[in-house]
C-alpha cells in the first residue's frame, strides 16, 4: 500500500486548458438530469434516453434510428413526456419496452454457451464491431456495460454448479479445481471474483478477500498432483487451506472468472464459448 500511495501522490489533476496553458472554455450550462436511480430509469426510461441523447453525437450508423426516435419526441432539443401521451400510445410504449426486454434476453441466451456450469461468450466491442446491430449493443449493455472485447478479456459467469444447481453458500461448500497445467490460459492475468447472487455486489467477509487471482499463486497451495483447488464457502476451510479460500455469502452467490488478454493459441478460451480450453465446473464439497 505505501508504494501505491507513492504512485498516487505523483498524479496531479488539472483542466486541459491549464495543462496546455490556454484560456479556459466557457462553462457549459447546468443540466437538469432526472434523478439517477434504478427504479427511476425503469419507470421513466424514455425520459432518461431523451436527456442522455443531448450529449451523444449522431453517427452515420445511428442516423435512421435517431430519426425514428425524433418522430416520437426523443432527442436533442426535444422533450418526451410519457404522462402526456394518450392511453393508446402509453400502452404501445410499454409493450414496446417489454418486447425489447424479451428480445435482449433471448439474444443473450443465444450468444453464450453453457460450459461446465459456466456461461461463456462475448457481446462486447467497439462501434465497428456492432455495425448498427442495436440488439447486440443493448445486450452488451445489460450483460456488463463497458465490458472489454474478447481479445482483451473473456468473462465466464457461473450461477450454477457443474450439476446445474444454483450456487448457494448457505446450503453447500464448493470447490473449483484447475487440473495440473490447465490454469486459465492468458498473456496477462486471470481472476475469480465472488458476488452476491441477488444484489450483484461484492461480499463483505472476515478476511477482506473478494477474489482470487493469478498474482496470488505464489502464496497458494497446490495439491500433490499439481492441481489447484479453490475453496468456495462462507466459513474458513481451516488455516492450512485458507490461502485458497474465496469467502462466500450465507446465501445465493455467483462467480465471474476474468481472463485478461487470453491466449490465441491452443489451449485457448477463444473463440469465446467454443475454444480448446474450458473453465472447470464448480462442485459441491463432500
Amino acid at each position: 500500500m505505501p508504494n501505491v500511495m507513492k504512485v498516487q501522490s505523483g498524479y496531479k489533476a488539472q483542466t486541459l486548458s491549464a495543462f496546455l496553458k490556454q484560456p479556459a472554455l466557457a462553462a457549459i450550462p447546468n443540466t437538469d438530469f432526472p434523478p439517477a436511480t434504478s427504479q427511476g430509469i425503469k419507470d421513466n426510461f424514455y425520459e432518461y434516453l431523451d436527456a442522455a441523447l443531448q450529449f451523444v453525437p449522431e453517427t452515420p450508423l445511428d442516423k435512421n434510428l435517431r430519426a425514428r426516435l425524433a418522430s416520437i419526441g426523443i432527442g436533442p432539443g426535444k422533450t418526451f413526456e410519457f404522462k402526456d401521451l394518450s392511453e393508446e400510445h402509453k400502452a404501445a410504449v410499454l409493450l414496446g419496452m417489454k418486447d425489447g426486454e424479451e428480445k435482449i434476453e433471448k439474444f443473450l441466451a443465444s450468444r453464450v454457451k453453457q460450459v461446465n456450469g459456466w456461461k461463456v461468450g462475448s457481446v462486447f466491442g467497439d462501434e465497428n464491431f456492432y455495425n448498427g446491430n442495436w440488439l447486440m449493443r443493448a445486450t452488451a449493455a445489460k450483460a456488463g456495460i463497458y465490458g472489454n472485447d474478447a481479445v482483451e478479456d473473456v468473462y465466464p459467469i457461473a450461477s450454477n454448479d457443474a450439476k446445474g444447481e444454483l450456487l448457494d453458500g448457505s446450503k453447500h461448500n464448493y470447490t473449483l479445481t484447475f487440473p495440473a497445467g490447465k490454469l486459465p490460459p492468458v498473456n496477462a492475468f486471470w481472476s475469480v471474483t465472488m458476488y452476491h447472487g441477488k444484489r450483484q455486489l461484492l461480499i463483505q467477509n472476515s478476511i477482506n478477500r473478494y477474489l482470487i487471482n493469478s498474482p496470488m499463486l505464489p502464496s497458494m497451495k497446490k495439491n500433490a498432483d499439481g492441481s489447484l483447488t479453490l475453496y468456495i464457502q462462507k466459513d474458513s476451510p481451516g488455516k492450512a487451506k485458507e490461502a485458497n479460500w474465496l469467502p462466500a455469502l450465507n446465501g445465493p452467490i455467483y462467480l465471474v472468472m476474468r481472463l485478461y488478454w487470453p491466449k490465441t493459441q491452443a489451449p485457448s478460451i477463444l473463440p469465446a464459448g467454443s475454444g480448446t480450453w474450458s473453465p472447470p465446473g464448480i462442485v459441491q464439497a463432500k
